[in-house]
């Protein structure tokens, strides 16, 4: 009888030492890795998976939704027990949610706010995509003193902070008379794109006093562009701070950036995937701050948001 009560303790013994060494595997799906904020987030997210001790396995959807789906429900078949994604498509993100929960294991999602309740095992971490645009627009019109064109650049509108930072500009120009929206268009978070779109408007004779882009890389395109026309006198304002966008607050390109924490966001998206494989209590909605940028705080930032 003792010797049973012994091996019953050692084979207890066993089962916890085993369910304590297994190892858990995170997959991560993201976006787009040609957008500068997504390829940070994806540095950082290493870092922190392997300070965490959990394996991992990456995918690009390359701003394809019905890739990204397909490289969830791949990353479920080879035995991932969470997902950490930063979806292409925030309206879009159902049969992402179908296919973890029936597979049963805890979706947590990065930078950009799905359109949909989170129960159950699902999170969110992130920011206020409304508060950035709205802080980008108080901090650009305080220069303007409340006078002037606009023009906006926008994100690509099959995401939830595209819309919503646009919107909290628009919703601040309604109630500041001096001020007007004369152009707006999307260029995708790109560049390039706001290279052309911002040429496209200034040889069509607006009168554009500011320019407010979604993100740095747009905000970089549109001084891009001006340099190009040799106009120096149109303001321009991005969201991210990223380090490309802090060179160009620090030269004095770009008026404002808002200061968005990709190391915030992606240790706090392991963290919460580690606390769900642990057994442990989250919060669906897990909230990142902004920070405003400007030429009197960057150096503040500047050794944030690296790869």
């Amino acid at each position: 009888m003792k010797l049973f009560k012994v091996l019953m303790l050692i084979c207890g013994l066993l089962s916890v030492f085993t369910a304590q060494a297994k190892t858990y595997m995170v997959g991560v799906a993201l976006a787009n890795l040609d957008l500068n904020f997504v390829s940070i987030l994806r540095s950082q997210m290493e870092k922190q998976l392997k300070d965490k001790g959990l394996n991992s396995q990456f995918a690009d959807a390359k701003g394809d939704v019905s890739l990204q789906i397909q490289q969830v429900d791949d990353f479920i078949n080879q035995g991932a027990d969470a997902i950490i994604i930063n979806p292409v498509d925030t309206q879009g993100v159902m049969p992402v949610i179908a296919a973890a929960q029936k597979a049963n294991i805890p979706l947590i999602f990065v930078n950009r706010k799905p359109e949909v309740k989170l129960t159950g095992k699902m999170a969110y971490v992130g920011s206020d995509s409304a508060l950035s645009g709205k802080m980008e627009i108080e901090a650009l019109a305080k220069r303007l003193d409340n006078k002037g064109n606009i023009a906006i650049l926008m994100g690509a509108l099959s995401t939830e902070e595209a819309r919503q930072r646009t919107k909290a500009v628009e919703d601040y120009v309604k109630d500041h008379p001096g001020l007007k929206v004369i152009q707006k268009q999307s260029a995708n978070w790109q560049r390039n794109e706001a290279v052309d779109k911002t040429l496209s408007w200034l040889q069509d004779g607006n009168d554009i006093n500011a320019i407010i882009a979604n993100n740095d890389e747009m905000a970089i395109g549109a001084i891009m562009a001006l340099d190009q026309l040799k106009k120096s006198n149109v303001l321009v304002a991005g969201i991210d701070g990223t380090p490309d966008g802090l060179q160009f607050i620090m030269n004095g390109k770009m008026a404002v950036t808002i200061f968005q924490d990709a190391k915030g966001q992606a240790t706090g998206a392991v963290d919460v995937a580690y606390d769900m494989l642990s057994g442990k209590k989250t919060e669906a909605y897990n909230w990142v701050p902004y920070q405003t940028v400007t030429t009197e705080n960057y150096q503040e930032f500047t050794s944030k948001n690296q790869k």
